[in-house]
């Protein structure tokens, strides 16, 4: 079983920054580690992944050169900086952990979920 934490959501104004954290706890270390997000109306929607060993990483497009997904294995934290936000990126943040690595990473693919953290951006 692992649990998923996620924190360091809040309101920040467009180009402005945030950092997301998700604590996991549990026999977490093999898991990717993914955020996904869901707006009000929207599906939920991939956002970054990271493999459970670092190496490697998946970027939705619409974060790529803005979000940097990073992992500490010590602390069993995975981190979400996100720059530049942009009102579109409103939305609650969730992370979510499954077994190996996928080129796809869909979220019917998840394992556990995190309750999530809401981030509000202002224009």
């Amino acid at each position: 079983q692992v649990q998923l934490v996620e924190s360091g959501g809040g309101l920040m104004q467009a180009g402005g920054s945030l950092r997301l954290s998700c604590a996991a706890s549990g026999r977490s270390f093999t898991y990717s580690i993914c955020w996904f997000r869901q707006a009000p109306g929207r599906e939920r929607e991939f956002v970054a992944a990271v493999s459970w060993n670092t190496e490697r990483t998946k970027y939705a497009d619409f974060v790529k050169g803005r979000f940097t997904i990073s992992r500490d294995n010590v602390k069993d934290t995975t981190y979400l900086q996100m720059n530049n936000l942009k009102p579109e990126d409103a939305a609650v943040y969730y992370c979510a952990a499954r077994q190996g690595w996928s080129a796809t990473l869909l979220k019917e693919t998840m394992d556990y979920w995190g309750k999530g953290t809401l981030v509000t951006v202002s224009s």
